[in-house]
């Protein structure tokens, strides 16, 4: 198979598709891999580490989408490369269709086959290629978080963990059980701040409170709860996650008129729409606005801060998967794999995600019944 790495053009994001080693394990499975001319230079890896890879180099992305039968990347394909994007052409990557209606018409019109890594599930029940990079994302949204709460930038002016003598910060972490909050709290607890985890999965909230041996509190999910712990709060991370669907709307706009000024929301939901109604798209380069005081922070691709990280753990995720449709053909190998199927999200002119689909009222296919 004749596989395509593209420089992500997504703003201020530096992570690349495959490394030079991911690569090299394509090549020696009999396939061949073009990769951009310096689609790797922010992740620390040179066209010359992808020629001694066995890569070929490529001058544009036009180049790349037009060699490649299967593209890789990270991010999900934003309006220039709509165009670039053929019938029948494998596109293995975070697509996060829900939160992008346009995008999601875009590869349904033209018969892209959208392998999206967030929607891949093991034979566990989990999310094997969203797990890296919810880890990561989940570690910087405390790490950021205590950032904007100094006071230069715009937060309140406390210490996450305080000193002795003077009380730490209160962090709130809604969605506090998943894999993005639970690498958030033992951050947060690693830095010595007063951690609150709301979920509603009762049997990880236990399992929680077992591990931290009560020095995490844990607070079954309503709306009144987390009204009441959004009052106390001095950082709020938002990391509710319903696969391949939009992220519930948990922290109303009304919300901020009872936290305390200078308080900061890190919606790590914000690839999914975000966990706070008032939430919109950052980036890098200027992460924060205000609303009613309130310092919201919601970069849509954090791990793509630490790219040296994120890109190999990425890899490492993703790397069997692909390889398994290089090998097999994507036929069967989403036949074969019936977690790899619930990646799938279009094919044929049709959306193949049943969360997606529902959430835009769009007509859903069950994959199952066109691939044969």
């Amino acid at each position: 198979m004749k596989i395509g790495v593209p420089i992500e053009i997504k703003k201020h994001e530096y992570r690349v598709g495959l490394t030079p080693f991911h690569a090299n394990a394509y090549i020696k499975a009999g396939h061949t891999v073009y990769i951009q001319k310096d689609a790797g230079n922010g992740s620390g890896f040179s066209d010359d580490d992808y020629k001694a890879a066995g890569c070929q180099i490529l001058n544009t992305i036009e180049d790349i989408y037009a060699a490649a039968e299967m593209i890789i990347k990270v991010k999900e394909p934003l309006e220039p490369e709509y165009k670039l994007m053929r019938k029948g052409q494998i596109v293995y990557t975070y697509l996060h269709l829900a939160a992008f209606k346009e995008l999601t018409e875009v590869m349904a019109k033209n018969g892209v086959i959208g392998i999206a890594y967030e929607t891949i599930v093991d034979k566990k029940g989990g999310l094997p290629c969203l797990k890296p990079m919810s880890e990561i994302a989940g570690r910087l949204a405390t790490q950021e978080g205590a950032k904007f709460l100094e006071k230069p930038f715009g937060g309140r002016g406390i210490l996450l963990g305080g000193v002795p003598g003077v009380l730490p910060a209160n962090v709130v972490v809604v969605g506090g059980a998943g894999v993005v909050g639970a690498n958030s709290v033992a951050m947060a607890v690693g830095m010595g701040a007063n951690v609150t985890a709301i979920d509603v999965n009762i049997d990880a909230l236990t399992a929680m409170d077992n591990h931290y041996q009560g020095r995490v509190r844990t607070l079954f999910s309503t709306e009144a709860a987390i009204k009441q712990q959004l009052a106390e709060a001095d950082l709020v991370i938002g990391a509710a996650l319903i696969p391949g669907a939009a992220a519930p709307k948990l922290i109303k706009k009304e919300h901020l008129s009872i936290m305390k000024k200078g308080a900061v929301i890190v919606d790590v939901a914000i690839d999914q729409g975000g966990s706070a109604e008032t939430a919109k798209m950052t980036y890098h380069d200027n992460p924060v606005y205000t609303e009613q005081g309130i310092v919201h922070y919601c970069v849509g691709n954090m791990p793509g801060a630490v790219p040296i990280t994120s890109t190999s753990a990425l890899n490492n995720a993703t790397l069997k998967y692909g390889l398994q449709i290089a090998n097999m053909g994507y036929k069967k190998a989403l036949l074969a794999d019936p977690g790899l199927m619930l990646g799938l999200n279009t094919y044929g002119g049709e959306v193949t995600c049943k969360p997606v689909a529902e959430f835009f009222k769009m007509k859903y296919v069950d994959p199952n019944t066109m691939i044969k």
